[in-house]
């Protein structure tokens, strides 16, 4: 069965809050494709280096929460707006990642991140 845009979204979701958690391994079991390409300027762009900078910072930083604040599908593209605090009391940064599918499982993630600066001038904020 291939998943549909909601299901995907499902997916996409899961997957984030697994590796969240600190349960990379299990993330990318049940969503990642062989061959998956990351596009994130700071690591390799292959699975592998993926996963142990998410082990990494599941080691390093055990208080990390995400929380999701919307996630729109449209066919085969994900893209999910989440809210990542590190330390508990701080303000959060705005992360947001693309996905791409093939049938059910991630090909493709984009993720760009946005820590507030010490002034917001807009009283809208990040979230």
């Amino acid at each position: 069965m291939i998943l549909t845009g909601n299901s995907r979204k499902d997916a996409a979701i899961q997957f984030l809050e697994l590796t969240a958690k600190g349960l990379v391994d299990e993330a990318f079991e049940l969503h990642v494709a062989p061959g998956f390409r990351h596009h994130n300027m700071f690591f390799k762009g292959d699975a592998d280096s993926l996963k142990a900078a998410m082990d990494e910072s599941a080691v390093n930083l055990p208080a990390k929460e995400l929380e999701i604040q919307f996630a729109i599908a449209e066919e085969n593209q994900v893209a999910v707006y989440s809210k990542v605090t590190v330390y508990p009391g701080e303000p959060g940064i705005a992360l947001v990642h693309f996905f791409r599918f093939e049938e059910n499982k991630i090909v493709e993630l984009w993720d760009l991140a946005q820590a507030p600066p010490d002034e917001i001038i807009n009283e809208n904020g990040l979230f």
